[in-house]
């Protein structure tokens, strides 16, 4: 196995989503069974006989210095008896970091000290006495250090201090304790000490801004819904706010900073509300208590952060540019698929992300028309290709992710996206929805796993998917096509000759649809055929010789190929 660093850069319907070093390992080309990929699950030390109910965090925030005081009230759940031990994230101060990070003052309990341990960037808390099943404690952390990442404080593009969370995928460690993982979700409250001429803004819903002494505000928010801790969210900078809309009694908000004020709440006031209607029809209620669009410098795209989602610097153009209006709509989309329903591990982040690029596909095709749908698959299938010549083994779903450089590529997004596209195609339009609404409402504010979809969509359609998801999600490579057709006069019939060409190692069992086009017909006929193996030959009656012969007319076949008339 040999690394390498390269320079990954997401796209999305040509928006720049983030950009990253990765470190790619090749792996060998080698497909285990099914079976053993429903128990794969990335490698974090999660401990399921605890549940984080609760975190209360306490910010101050100053101009003149960046070190920040934190206090954080954890309410952990005991699902069992005699734990003895509590284990937190959070980075330590260390020279690697030139001094940056956090250090750890003391640890209580209902008033009482506790001994604890601050060291490899995890903290661990040793309890008074073993727990109870079905007990109930909060312990309050105490802390402060200059984080080296997760909270950037920095100027924005206007040259003003500003604060403003970048947490993904597990950068909530740097400046704040938590079980900074996707499996255990928590309720949240955000209270912030900062100097008075900052608005805050984070998850749920506003409780309290109050004037305190010495120049400075208090600012409380309070999230009620039980999110990933990569979800929490802050921003802290000289806003203009807008309250734009409502939906369903809920704010819809525009944040820019100041000098950005009219194009930043003409570029935002569409299209959230058209989304959040359509996504709440197709797959279920939106849970959240609002949606703000918040200008930022902390992400070059988008982060969906719940209730509260960051667009990058240069988001505000004054023109409602349609390259930050499907990022808008991909934002709002995670707001389903990320934060309600979100991955139990990081090996499933296509759940997250595959979902969100492929519900705004759905989005624009009922906003905008079914070109604008079609020509977002085309560009999201150039991208998986462009990406498949150097990384043909690469497989959607993870095994035993380590290395979170490596949590997503193009491929989570565009491939994610396809594979749903070809799902829907494979089991029909309305099993598809009524599929993806149970799985919603099953998993609703909870997490889920890839087979539990498996398990949702093979219930609603009846179908057995093994080889679907096997081929398409756990095993690697892409379908490569050389074919050719002619017309049996004799027989009247077209023949089809198929070969799949791809040198990857992986060979695909697939629908395949051909279309042919009589003298004057404005659509294709389409014959639809399964292709299994390397080669395959297709016949089928057609009166008279059409006038040309297609490959995937209707645009539902993730694949290349070069197919002509014999």
């Amino acid at each position: 196995m040999l690394p390498y660093t390269y320079q990954i850069v997401v796209y999305f319907q040509d928006t720049l989503i983030c950009t990253c070093k990765m470190k790619k390992l090749l792996l060998p080309a080698f497909v285990l069974l099914f079976s053993t990929r429903l128990c794969m699950a990335d490698n974090y030390p999660k401990n399921p006989n605890i549940d984080i109910r609760h975190y209360r965090f306490e910010l101050q925030l100053s101009d003149d210095t960046d070190l920040i005081s934190g206090k954080t009230d954890i309410t952990v759940f005991f699902k069992t008896d005699n734990i003895q031990e509590l284990r937190f994230d959070l980075i330590n101060k260390k020279e690697a970091l030139e001094g940056k990070g956090m250090e750890v003052s003391s640890v209580t309990f209902d008033g009482q000290n506790l001994r604890y341990t601050h060291n490899k960037d995890a903290l661990f808390i040793q309890l008074p006495a073993p727990s109870k099943a079905n007990q109930e404690i909060t312990v309050t952390i105490s802390y402060q250090g200059i984080p080296a990442s997760g909270l950037k404080i920095a100027p924005n593009k206007h040259g003003d201090r500003t604060f403003f969370s970048d947490n993904w995928p597990n950068r909530a460690r740097h400046w704040l304790p938590t079980v900074d993982h996707p499996y255990d979700k928590a309720t949240s409250e955000m209270i912030i000490n900062a100097p008075t001429r900052y608005k805050v803004i984070s998850n749920g819903l506003l409780m309290e801004e109050s004037s305190l002494d010495n120049g400075l505000k208090r600012t409380h928010w309070k999230q009620s819904i039980p999110i990933a801790c990569w979800l929490y969210v802050l921003g802290v900078a000289e806003f203009a706010v807008q309250y734009v809309d409502n939906f369903e009694g809920k704010s819809i908000q525009t944040w820019v900073y100041k000098q950005d004020r009219n194009a930043g709440f003409y570029d935002f006031a569409v299209p959230t509300k058209h989304c959040l209607e359509f996504f709440s029809d197709y797959v279920g209620p939106f849970v959240y208590e609002k949606l703000a669009n918040i200008q930022s410098n902390s992400v070059g795209g988008g982060m969906e952060a719940a209730s509260a989602i960051f667009y990058g610097d240069n988001s505000v153009t004054g023109d409602r540019s349609v390259r930050w209006r499907n990022v808008i709509i991909h934002e709002v989309a995670h707001q389903w698929f990320g934060n309600s329903v979100t991955e139990y591990d990081w090996d499933d982040v296509w759940l997250s992300e595959g979902f969100a690029t492929y519900f705004t596909l759905l989005f624009r095709e009922h906003a905008y028309g079914r070109e604008d749908f079609v020509a977002g698959l085309l560009n999201a299938k150039d991208r998986v290709f462009n990406f498949y010549e150097k990384n043909k083994d690469y497989r959607i779903v993870h095994d035993n992710l380590s290395d979170m450089s490596k949590v997503t590529t193009g491929q989570t997004y565009q491939k994610g996206a396809w594979i749903l596209h070809m799902l829907r195609d494979l089991v029909g339009d309305e099993p598809f929805k009524e599929g993806i609404q149970n799985y919603y409402a099953r998993y609703i504010n909870s997490n889920a796993t890839t087979s539990d979809f498996k398990r949702e969509m093979e219930s609603i359609s009846g179908q057995n998917l093994d080889t679907f998801f096997q081929q398409w999600l756990y095993g690697g490579g892409n379908i490569l096509l050389d074919g050719t057709w002619e017309y049996d006069e004799q027989k009247k019939e077209v023949v089809v000759e198929l070969e799949q060409v791809q040198d990857d190692g992986f060979l695909f069992t697939s629908p395949v649809e051909f279309g042919w086009y009589g003298e004057g017909d404005v659509q294709a006929n389409i014959i639809r055929k399964n292709m299994e193996g390397k080669q395959a030959s297709f016949r089928f009656s057609v009166e008279s010789k059409p006038e040309k012969v297609v490959l995937d007319p209707r645009t539902v076949l993730l694949g290349q190929w070069f197919f002509q008339e014999k």
